[in-house]
């Protein structure tokens, strides 16, 4: 297996080789088209100036008016087939990413924040793509051109076409490594700052309005600004050796195309070369050039995408097959226990061993401070984060016993962050189980007390959230949120932080419904585990759970 990232990310965009044939064979018409177009061109200016009878040029003149018109038809279908090509390889590239992170160890997405998660998925993936526009078939096309008009030269002046090979070389070789190493030292120093800037953004505008109220949004954005201007300096520091590459090509082009002029200026005083031929010597190198010229920016891409690969890769390395390698299913009442369980993100705090019980119908609340290891504890459970130490079964089998369809289905997280899509109110709610009618949804929906709020929507529950959540204050996020937990089919619901951002006597009063059996939100043989700051005291809760760093310490609430 290659160690070039971008080989081994490649495959990734199922490239089809007859497209990109195409995409190359249109290209080499487009610039073979400006190539004859050139030459043609030259012979008939040249010999239209020795008069000859009109008929004489006739078949040129058409040919020239011809290969005006296919130059822009190639061209079109050269945009096509690339274009086509590219955006096929993009979206094969994501569903395999998607796929992997879906299918694979969890704690791989799970680990990063959503600014890097999205720049990964997103504009890196772009960017691979943006190798068979800008790079694959450029430079396919360029070496067959510069073949071409080498090739066509020598029959003319072996002389002339070693300068052109000599030139060709310098703009197809030479300022593309300038471009290289130009975009390596700006991808290089800024990749890291753009991805700061990306987390910082995504969270200044999908909490705007809890940092303002905590007074933490100036900071948030100062942190995006920062980021931004470290990208533009390590672009700047880019700026010298990519003036020296954009400088290589008209360089060359005009030490050929003088090279040419005064080679055929002494072949022609000699007597050996007709007038013809001195306008094809001069005029052919100008179009030759046009190939070359797309290498800077093929250099580029290519060093762009191998930094872009490595990025992907290693998302791809992190999500590696699920370590659950069981095939059992679970078909009764789901029963979680975990002895002596220590939890925590990689490289992050851990938690205190933890002794754990969840018979079906169990009620329980998870307490602590912030970033003692709540959340951490409740995707452990889940299985989507590894334990630290310790073991959890459930229904008495190991959890790496269970098939991960399995446990998906029968035990669900619910993160307090989960997104809203950018579509209907009840397709944001069918994310959790795709068969749920409108009147189920409108029941859930009043039970977690969002009903007036959709009956004040223009379409109902047919109503788009523009935007997501940026459609819905923080409080409605979490009912509707929780609605989807109500809904989904899981035995088992671990619900992170469900009642945040809502009335200190509402929340309280969902709470105190999620932890009673007879509370009318969720059924009484469903198991419910909620982590929450703000419970109380009052609840019908089975057991209390205190995480803490380096401790946890578990309680029986007070009857």
């Amino acid at each position: 297996m290659s160690r070039d990232p971008l080989m081994r990310a490649l495959p990734l965009l199922a490239l089809q080789p007859g497209r990109v044939m195409r995409a190359i064979g249109a290209g080499v018409a487009t610039l073979g088209s400006a190539l004859a177009l050139a030459a043609l061109s030259a012979w008939l200016i040249t010999r239209a100036w020795q008069m000859p009878p009109v008929l004489d040029l006739s078949v040129a003149v058409v040919a020239v008016r011809a290969l005006g018109i296919s130059r822009g038809v190639f061209r079109y279908l050269e945009r096509l087939a690339t274009h086509d090509t590219a955006l096929r390889g993009t979206t094969s590239a994501r569903t395999q990413l998607y796929q992997r992170l879906a299918d694979g160890e969890p704690a791989a997405a799970a680990g990063l924040r959503r600014g890097e998660l999205l720049a990964r998925t997103g504009s890196d993936v772009d960017t691979l793509g943006d190798v068979v526009v800008r790079a694959l078939v450029p430079i396919a096309v360029a070496v067959i051109l510069a073949v071409a008009a080498v090739g066509t030269l020598a029959f003319i002046s072996p002389a002339a076409a070693l300068v052109l090979a000599v030139a060709l070389a310098v703009s197809g070789v030479a300022a593309p490594w300038l471009s290289a190493r130009a975009a390596s030292t700006a991808e290089t120093s800024s990749a890291q700052a753009r991805a700061r800037f990306s987390e910082n953004a995504v969270t200044a505008l999908d909490h705007a309005a809890e940092l303002r109220v905590a007074g933490r949004i100036d900071r948030t954005v100062s942190r995006a600004v920062d980021a931004d201007r470290a990208a533009v300096a390590g672009t700047d520091r880019a700026a010298v050796p990519t003036a020296f590459a954009d400088a290589a090509t008209p360089l060359a082009t005009g030490v050929s195309v003088i090279a040419s002029l005064l080679i055929g200026m002494n072949l022609y005083s000699s007597g050996t070369m007709s007038p013809m031929a001195v306008g094809i010597l001069v005029l052919l190198p100008l179009s030759a050039f046009e190939a070359t010229t797309a290498l800077p920016a093929a250099a580029v891409a290519l060093t762009r995408a191998r930094i872009a690969s490595s990025r992907i890769l290693a998302v791809l390395d992190a999500a590696v097959a699920d370590p659950r390698t069981g095939d059992r299913d679970l078909d009764g009442p789901t029963e979680i226990v975990a002895e002596a369980l220590r939890c925590g993100w990689p490289r992050g705090s851990i938690t205190a061993p933890l002794d754990l019980d969840l018979q079906p119908g169990a009620r329980v609340a998870v307490v602590g401070r912030s970033g003692a290891g709540k959340t951490a504890t409740l995707m452990t459970v889940a299985g989507l984060l590894p334990p630290i130490s310790g073991t959890v079964r459930v229904d008495d089998m190991d959890l790496r016993r269970v098939e991960s369809g399995a446990l998906r289905r029968n035990v669900g997280f619910f993160a307090e962050d989960a997104h809203l899509f950018d579509t209907s109110v009840l397709e944001n709610l069918r994310v959790a189980r795709g068969g749920i009618q409108e009147a189920e949804a409108l029941d859930v929906l009043g039970a977690v007390g969002l009903g007036a709020w959709v009956s004040g929507l223009p379409r109902g529950l047919q109503t788009t959230l523009a935007g997501g959540a940026r459609a819905v204050s923080g409080g409605q996020r979490r009912r509707l949120l929780l609605a989807r937990a109500l809904l989904s089919p899981a035995r088992v619901l671990l619900l992170d932080e469900p009642t945040e951002h809502l009335d200190a006597v509402e929340g309280a009063d969902l709470l105190r419904r999620l932890l009673a059996r007879d509370g009318g939100l969720v059924s009484p043989h469903r198991t419910v585990v909620v982590v929450t700051h703000q419970l109380p005291e009052d609840t019908s809760a089975d057991l209390v759970i205190r995480v803490e760093n380096l401790q946890s310490e578990n309680t029986l609430p007070a009857a």
